[in-house]
């Protein structure tokens, strides 16, 4: 207590100057005058500044937050994308059952996707055969051959999973090829000659095919991807003389470098499906 009473004393003159100029500025304020006026838009000016810099704040630390949301409301919207796509058009779009009769009616099946979100924790991108890891494992549902997207387009491939976390194989690994098509149905096979992470190579295109830089590279049905995802863009066109076709440069739609967020595509029919191919091959 004394110590605060000879700090008063010692600054009281400063003090009472500080006071009464808050007093000064307060009654000038409430004036209708152009220095009343000129307070007001100061003080809103600043006012405005903080609040700002509060609001910068806030949503740099709810970003978090933020993202996680996006990437959920994606997941439902690219489900009913994929439902939307998968109606069998052989068919009626809707078939009813006759009532009292047998179900003898083919039922209309959607593509059976389901997506999950995950964080990419690691990521190479210089090795021949490069691995990402994420933050979702066999609790989170995830088992292996699962496919990867990213928010642009494919990633790779789920190969190893512990309950928490998942490998995936990237599509820049040169031990692994993809079924994929141009835009007029024409198929080959992306691969990666394990240099660049931004180029990758369509190949077993024809001679005379016409592409040209820009075109648009898909997902086809034969891959362990869902069916029309995009793969990436041609920017280089080769012609290999040799076997009278083209070898296609393209840049990935995925950005392998700044890679945070992706999602792991269940395609519940797979299993039904290769059960199926394996019985064939076996006979």
């Amino acid at each position: 207590m004394r110590t605060f009473i000879l700090f008063i004393r010692r600054f009281f003159n400063l003090i009472l100057f500080l006071g009464v100029e808050v007093v000064c500025i307060i009654m000038i304020a409430r004036t209708k005058t152009l220095q009343g006026n000129d307070i007001v838009s100061s003080a809103n000016v600043v006012s405005g500044l903080l609040y700002k810099k509060q609001n910068d704040v806030v949503y740099y630390f709810g970003l978090g937050r933020m993202n996680d949301s996006l990437l959920n409301e994606n997941a439902r919207l690219r489900l009913q994308m994929a439902m939307l796509k998968g109606i069998d058009t052989l068919h009626d779009s809707l078939v009813h059952k006759p009532i009292g009769k047998p179900d003898s009616t083919h039922v209309v099946r959607y593509a059976d996707y389901v997506y999950r979100t995950a964080r990419v924790i690691n990521n190479s991108v210089s090795a021949a055969n490069n691995y990402i890891t994420i933050n979702r494992g066999s609790n989170d549902g995830i088992s292996r051959n699962m496919s990867v997207i990213s928010g642009n387009g494919t990633v790779g491939r789920v190969v190893h999973v512990s309950p928490h976390f998942a490998s995936i194989l990237s599509v820049l690994s040169v031990k692994q090829q993809v079924s994929a098509r141009l835009k007029d149905g024409t198929y080959g096979y992306v691969t990666w000659d394990g240099d660049r992470p931004d180029v990758l190579m369509m190949r077993d295109v024809a001679q005379q095919i016409k592409v040209k830089a820009g075109d648009t590279v898909y997902t086809t049905s034969y891959s362990f991807f869902p069916p029309d995802i995009v793969m990436g863009y041609v920017f280089k066109i080769e012609t290999l003389k040799k076997n009278s076709q083209q070898l296609l440069y393209m840049h990935p739609a995925a950005n392998f470098r700044n890679l945070q967020y992706v999602y792991v595509v269940e395609n519940k029919m797979d299993a039904e499906r290769k059960e199926l191919e394996d019985s064939v091959k076996s006979k």
